[in-house]
């Protein structure tokens, strides 16, 4: 997980982005950014790409990178913005805009598999989430964050279970779709071959 971190760890800080929820039917795209301290003490045991830990390890994991951090920012994109530009300019813009929002600037940016519009200098991984720690840390954050907020969307939108599936394509999400038609939140784009 540090050979990314290891390549650059004499040129300074190093950022890692990673998102959550370009595939769903529904919801923003969750982009996330995060400066992790590489110092022995305060490694955090247990980080991996979100989509391989339990939903409570991802839990645990978030409030430990929040609390040790150097810096992070998440930051949402909305369908609108999904369905007006397409998901990966969305997530683009998402992963600059994360990067933006840092107070402190990294020297790198690792990120996983996306190309972003910024002068610092980046590395481009693919499956970056399993093989860099910082894009893992920030793949924990968009993931966490996201379907914390797809629980809240659940409460607004009861009839489609956004709590269960956080908006992917289910076959109880589609066929909440073809019963009630679609919400607020869905991606227009995304849900056009279900009616």
């Amino acid at each position: 997980m540090f050979s990314y971190e290891n390549k650059y760890k004499n040129i300074g800080l190093i950022a890692g982005i990673d998102e959550a929820g370009r595939g769903p039917l529904a919801g923003p795209v969750v982009c996330a950014c995060v400066i992790m301290p590489l110092d022995k003490n305060k490694i955090i045991d247990g980080i991996n790409d979100s989509k391989k830990l339990t939903a409570k390890k991802r839990e645990e994991l978030f409030n430990k990178i929040i609390s040790v951090a150097i810096d992070y920012s998440i930051v949402q994109v909305d369908e609108k913005t999904i369905d007006e530009i397409n998901i990966l300019q969305a997530t683009k813009l998402g992963m600059k805009k994360a990067l933006e929002s840092l107070k402190t600037k990294p020297q790198v940016v690792l990120i996983d598999a996306v190309k972003i519009d910024t002068n610092i200098k980046q590395e481009n991984i693919v499956k970056g989430d399993s093989l860099s720690y910082n894009i893992a840390a920030a793949s924990i954050l968009a993931k966490v964050f996201r379907d914390r907020l797809m629980v809240e969307f659940a409460k607004t939108y009861p009839n489609y279970a956004f709590e269960k599936h956080k908006g992917y394509g289910t076959k109880e999400h589609i066929n909440a779709l073809k019963k009630f038609g679609k919400c607020k939140i869905h991606r227009d784009t995304f849900i056009k071959n279900f009616f």
